[in-house]
């Protein structure tokens, strides 16, 4: 499965759970719910997965937690907040760069509309569709 096929899923289940949940919850809880919404649609899922950072000829065991990898090629990061601010989008794309991955999503749980609350943030992803 292509990064794009993988985050479609993801989009699909995110609005399925803010349908039935809705917002204001705690992140963990929408980490916990897709995470096994992810599951039951046959995708591979790590949560809290621990990602090592090199600096200086150093590895650092644990240089940050993704929220979410999927299928080991689309990091999710969680947010139950008032609105995604700029620093939110910069940090995910420092976590595709550091763990060379090409898409994020940046979900934020705590927006009123999930639709605005969802932001794709890639990291050298080559367009799949057909010219």
């Amino acid at each position: 499965m292509k990064e794009n096929d993988v985050a479609k899923e993801i989009v699909d289940a995110v609005f399925h759970i803010h349908s039935n949940l809705g917002p204001g919850l705690f992140e963990s809880v929408y980490e916990t719910v897709l995470g096994h919404e992810l599951s039951k649609r046959g995708l591979t899922v790590e949560r809290q997965k621990p990602v090592a950072v090199r600096y200086d000829g150093l590895v650092f065991d644990e240089g940050f937690r993704a929220d979410l990898i999927v299928n080991d090629s689309v990091i999710v990061e969680l947010k139950s907040i008032e609105r995604i601010s700029n620093v939110h989008k910069k940090q995910l794309l420092t976590y595709l760069r550091l763990t060379g991955k090409k898409l994020g999503l940046l979900v934020n749980f705590g927006s009123a509309l999930i639709k605005d609350g969802i932001v794709r943030i890639v990291n050298g992803l080559e367009d799949e569709t057909p010219r």
